[in-house]
């Protein structure tokens, strides 16, 4: 089939482009820059910003369905920011599908329904969050709720802690703020997390599945690897990976959440600097999140074919052989 990927050089954008040219679809990928990776795929790349509807009607034109993994992440930022890419820039997506007649795969997030308390194996019939500590989460729920109410045929899915080779957010961030990490609480909440072969997967099935009157249209669905852990278990796994030691230390909640605070309004008068700890990392990294993936194995065949410990070994060999 026709297929473009928005955010297509992005990190999932990337192996969902991979997986599609494998099997022989045409790939179109909308992106800001050229990504030699997609190059080498033979994607067609369509070098434009999803908040420009008549670029991203030119994008989607002549496709019959498109996954939608543009997005502006972060735990800190101006709320404008994150509306425009994240809220604005789908409705275009959105717009242009309606136009084009193609079907959508939205990606969002877990963090939708997040309100900054303990998510214990709950599956897609827990509600919205009503409060954010973010913009980030509070644009994907908006742009969330947009997508599932929208003209035409689609589904949102939900992938947690994406990780893994090429990863840009995670292991870069543990490794370049090492010497001043610390665990939250006196011991680990559980989380769920999901390796990007295996979340690029969902996005592939939801495509092959999605049609006018099936019974993905207009659900979300939770995608993680199906093997929750401790947080700073995870953390570690990953600095392992790396090979550098684990992180011991552990700091309050409470003392985490009143320096996240402050540091925020620092940020407020200093144009321009991102605080290293914000009221929403503390929330991620002192709660329990995880969740019921029931829905995902039913409706889209979902299984994760990379386990944790074969993504751990992959993870490892790719950084050992990096320059």
């Amino acid at each position: 089939m026709n297929v473009l990927v928005t955010g297509g050089g992005g990190f999932l954008g990337l192996a969902v482009c991979r997986l599609l040219a494998g099997r022989g679809d045409s790939v179109r990928a909308l992106h800001r820059r050229r990504h030699a990776g997609l190059e080498a795929l033979g994607v067609t790349q369509c070098l434009a910003d999803v908040r420009d509807p008549a670029a991203v009607r030119a994008a989607v034109d002549g496709c019959e369905a498109v996954v939608h993994c543009a997005a502006m992440t972060g735990t800190y930022g101006a709320y404008r920011d994150f509306r425009e890419v994240n809220v604005d820039g789908t409705r275009n997506v959105l717009d242009a599908c309606a136009a084009g007649g193609a079907r959508l795969v939205h990606v969002s997030s877990p963090s939708v329904v997040h309100d900054g308390r303990d998510l214990e194996g709950v599956d897609e019939s827990v509600p919205y969050a009503t409060r954010f500590t973010a913009a980030y989460p509070r644009t994907k729920a908006m742009a969330e709720r947009i997508v599932l109410a929208g003209p035409v045929p689609a589904v949102a899915l939900r992938p947690h802690l994406v990780w893994g080779p090429g990863d840009p957010h995670f292991l870069p961030g543990f490794v370049a703020n090492r010497r001043r990490l610390w665990l939250l609480g006196r011991e680990d909440r559980t989380i769920d997390t999901v390796y990007v072969d295996n979340a690029a997967d969902a996005c592939v099935l939801a495509l092959d599945r999605l049609r006018p009157g099936s019974p993905l249209c207009g659900r979300a669905y939770f995608v993680t690897q199906g093997e929750p852990c401790g947080f700073g278990e995870w953390v570690n796994a990953l600095l392992a990976a790396a090979g550098l030691r684990p992180v011991r230390r552990r700091l309050p909640v409470r003392a985490a959440r009143a320096a996240a605070f402050v540091l925020e309004r620092l940020a407020g008068v200093r144009d321009g600097w991102e605080p290293p700890l914000t009221r929403f990392l503390v929330e991620q990294a002192s709660t329990a999140h995880w969740f019921d993936i029931s829905a995902a194995r039913r409706d889209l065949g979902y299984r994760p074919r990379v386990s944790m410990a074969d993504g751990l070994a992959r993870l490892a060999a790719h950084l050992s052989e990096a320059p």
